[in-house]
């Protein structure tokens, strides 16, 4: 098992999922519980440093079901600016305690395994400080993990993509694609069966 006691645990959960259409895609159920709480469950017994969640504006029912499952929950009072506005926003709460590391997951990728969150964390150090997850395709994705070096840049995202720039040069952490599947229509729980 990884070392996690240094690394804080940051989660998005403030997107406005317009693809996903009326209601909150984060509260809709996923094999009997709401998607955005697989990854809390996920990471319940994990001894990272912190958790964090990053939400939107209203959200309170996911809000209280975050903090209920002992997060610290932010709220992004503009998440339309994109998803670097929650990033940027939680890398600030989580560097105040000066974590040797933050690990990013998203909310709508339910199926990610604490093995697959704890392969990411460990493979920070040396000359790696960024690692990412390798998508079936080659693409770089989260969740993926930022040394203190990048907590800087990362405050200063714009836009909707994310850490994009940063990924260009991580390390590449391979996983199945169902572990990296991401959530974003009706149509992706319909697929489940």
């Amino acid at each position: 098992m990884a070392e996690l006691g240094g690394t804080a645990l940051l989660v998005l959960a403030a997107g406005l999922s317009q693809r996903f259409g009326e209601g909150s895609k984060l509260m809709a159920p996923l094999r009997g519980k709401p998607l955005g709480l697989h990854i809390a469950d996920t990471v319940a017994g994990a001894g990272f440093a912190r958790k964090l969640v990053m939400c939107r504006q209203g959200d309170a029912v996911l809000q209280a079901a975050f903090a209920g499952r002992g997060f610290e929950v932010v709220v992004n009072p503009d998440s339309g600016r994109g998803q670097a506005s929650s990033l940027a926003l939680g890398v600030r709460a989580l560097a105040r305690r000066n974590p040797k590391a933050i690990l990013v997951c998203l909310a709508d990728m339910p199926f990610v395994t604490m093995g697959h969150l704890e392969t990411v964390a460990g493979a920070l150090g040396n000359d790696m400080n960024v690692v990412a997850s390798r998508l079936p395709a080659g693409q770089p994705s989260p969740p993926a993990a930022f040394a203190r070096v990048h907590f800087d840049a990362l405050t200063r995202l714009e836009g909707d993509k994310g850490a994009r720039s940063l990924l260009a040069s991580a390390c590449l952490i391979d996983a199945p694609a169902e572990v990296l599947a991401d959530f974003d229509t009706p149509g992706d729980f319909a697929n489940l069966g």
